[in-house]
């Protein structure tokens, strides 16, 4: 079994690696963009293809897709960042509505994007399939699929256990919902292409190249300072290590795994044809796809945050973490049994203090910025990204309108205090759904507590 090592995504595109040039020193450009991710990629994609003339450079501390864009479970998803509930209160039910219909219309933005522009990322569109399992998550299964009748771009079905099964047969479930928005993707593929296609526009890209501060309209960077009249930060769980902005988000740890691809009858059992990606109402949640090749790729929290918001290298990942991921694949398909673990990784996601994401512009300073996505950055990039291209061109849109845009919060509580509170957590969640498992009926009062001390209502 292989660890580390970035991801089996890269592996299997021959490995990750630095193949750009650094930076040359000082450079003045239009556009300056730190984070070769999807969010800082696509951004130069729309934003060259609005703006031919203008001259984009991104910079990257390691090599494209280093970061959650080439680790990540490969979930192209419409899900609002921390729930609708966020910006109701504050925005109202209709501009929520167009928030959840820009999301439903980026998965397709994507796909067609990837069709017209000859970009292979293995992607299907097969919908989301969550699963409960127990009484409790069946609970709340249910409490959530009756919420989401009220909001018309939901598109939310609610499957009972029989036709449950028939779609995907995950061991006990009680009941499970699917909405039609969703996709899986090759995580690496789709950044990988995304690279050569803003290359062949004209963007710069720079690797092994590490940005130390951002500030108005300048990037000190460890080969150079980079000048620009916009600078767009895109770093995501990379970005408390920027000077100032150690405690702007969380960079929270996920892990994966990913099966031996398996034969025929397998799938036969699972039911597992059409490209769903499948999570379940698990407080500490599991997420997985079928890959292109017959795989399962299974992700979920592992160490779920480093004191002083560490990062890690290279995706090493715990035996424990290891082990309670194929714990949760052979619990919920029994056929995987002895299907061998051919890879295990790790990565960190951007975390604000209110679980939102944002996108937003200063056009005083020239500071733009996106990111804080907690794992829906896969589609979320997208629509930051054309969001970003409007606010910097000056285009007044449906897009700069919506809720997120320039919203902010509060930063993350000093050291030691956010490594205690994170750990206490997710320690929290783990006895909740251990009880659950054994026979709770509703959602255990300790995770209700964990929610809203993390600021998750």
């Amino acid at each position: 079994m292989m660890n580390g090592r970035v991801s089996h995504w890269w592996e299997q595109l021959g490995g990750a690696s630095v193949t750009r040039p650094r930076l040359p020193g000082s450079v003045a450009v239009d556009v300056a963009i730190v984070g070769a991710g999807y969010t800082g990629l696509w951004t130069a994609y729309y934003i060259k293809k609005a703006d031919p003339s203008l001259r984009i450079a991104i910079i990257e501390q390691r090599h494209i897709g280093f970061g959650a864009s080439g680790r990540n479970g490969g979930w192209l998803t419409n899900s609002i960042t921390g729930g609708r509930h966020q910006y109701v209160a504050r925005h109202g039910h209709d501009a929520i509505e167009n928030f959840q219909q820009a999301m439903n219309d980026s998965v397709d933005e994507v796909i067609r994007t990837l069709a017209t522009e000859g970009i292979d990322a293995d992607v299907k569109k097969g919908g989301e399939f969550t699963v409960a399992r127990t009484r409790a998550q069946e609970f709340r299964l249910r409490v959530f699929a009756e919420a989401e009748r009220r909001w018309r771009t939901s598109d939310l079905e609610l499957l009972e256990a029989t036709d449950a099964v028939e779609k995907v047969s995950v061991s006990g479930t009680r009941a499970a919902v699917w909405h039609p928005h969703s996709a899986r993707i090759h995580p690496a593929k789709l950044v990988s292409g995304l690279a050569r296609l803003v290359e062949t526009l004209g963007v710069k890209i720079y690797e092994d190249t590490t940005a130390m501060e951002i500030s108005p309209r300048k990037v000190v960077t460890t080969e150079g300072t980079v000048t620009a009249d916009m600078v767009i930060r895109a770093t995501e769980g990379f970005t408390a290590r920027l000077k100032g902005l150690r405690r702007l988000w969380l960079p929270m740890n996920s892990s994966l795994i990913v099966t031996e691809p398996m034969p025929s009858e397998v799938w036969e059992q699972l039911r597992w044809n059409e490209g769903e990606v499948v999570g379940d109402f698990a407080h500490v949640y599991m997420y997985a796809q079928r890959t292109a090749d017959d795989r399962i790729a299974i992700g979920g929290r592992g160490v779920p945050y480093r004191y002083a918001s560490r990062t890690d290298v290279d995706g090493q990942t715990q035996g424990a973490t290891v082990q309670r991921l194929s714990e949760v694949l052979h619990d919920m398909f029994p056929v995987t049994a002895a299907a061998k673990i051919d890879h295990v990784w790790s990565g960190v996601l951007g975390v604000p203090r209110d679980w939102s994401a944002t996108v937003g512009l200063d056009r005083n300073t020239g500071m733009a910025w996106a990111g804080g996505y907690v794992g829906t950055g896969v589609t979320s990039t997208n629509l930051a990204a054309r969001t970003l291209t409007d606010l910097i061109l000056e285009r007044q849109t449906e897009l700069t309108a919506l809720p997120w845009v320039n919203h902010r919060v509060r930063k993350w509580e000093p050291e030691p205090l956010r490594w205690l509170a994170t750990k206490s957590l997710y320690a929290a969640y783990g006895i909740a759904d251990s009880s659950e498992s054994h026979g709770r009926s509703t959602t255990s009062p300790i995770a209700q507590f964990a929610d809203a001390i993390a600021g998750r209502h």
